[in-house]
């Protein structure tokens, strides 16, 4: 079982489990159009992200495929919610996985993302010994792809028109790191 020792801490963020009481900062989250738009799906109402808080309360460790840890991020300054990390294990066999991150748009351009990411990478591949991990971002969102590749992880695939949202089809990118590229940035 793979978990790490909460709460983790970076320069400015603390990174720990979901709890019942991060429901309203969460809504006002995942209930954004502009954060809806890049992750496939609709706004979400409050009664669907306390289904979704619940899900991320339960996933605290890594087991076995398809398992997914639910990291919150604060700002250590104040407390406030302003993150949403997913570290998922993919396959045992082949040891990978995929990380996914979510940060309020208030808090865009700060360097917290970059600074969230790069330590959710790093228990990956130096605690829990992943080979291999990947992330996937809307073929749109610069955001995404500009912080993968400047935390050094390499951009395997453009998907062109790979997914159909709404009726509009989207393109995918695709980025990966291997744990030795991680110990050589």
């Amino acid at each position: 079982m793979l978990q790490p020792t909460y709460p983790v801490k970076t320069a400015r963020l603390i990174l720990r489990p979901f709890t019942r009481d991060d429901l309203s900062a969460l809504h006002s989250l995942q209930s954004r159009p502009d954060v809806a738009r890049y992750l496939g799906r609709a706004p979400r109402g409050r009664a669907d992200t306390a289904r979704v808080l619940a899900e991320k309360i339960e996933n605290r460790a890594l087991t076995i495929p398809g398992d997914a840890l639910s990291i919150a991020v604060e700002l250590i300054d104040t407390a406030e919610l302003i993150g949403d990390l997913t570290l998922a294990l993919t396959s045992v066999e082949n040891n990978s996985g995929e990380i996914k991150v979510v940060f309020h748009p208030k808090h865009h351009g700060k360097g917290y993302a970059a600074e969230a990411t790069a330590e959710l990478l790093r228990l990956g591949f130096e605690e829990f010994g992943l080979h291999r991990i990947v992330g996937h971002c809307d073929g749109k969102n610069v955001a995404s792809a500009s912080l993968m590749e400047g935390l050094g992880m390499r951009r395997e695939a453009h998907l062109r028109e790979s997914e159909l949202v709404d009726g509009v089809w989207k393109d995918e990118l695709v980025y990966a790191m291997l744990a030795v590229e991680w110990q050589r940035r």
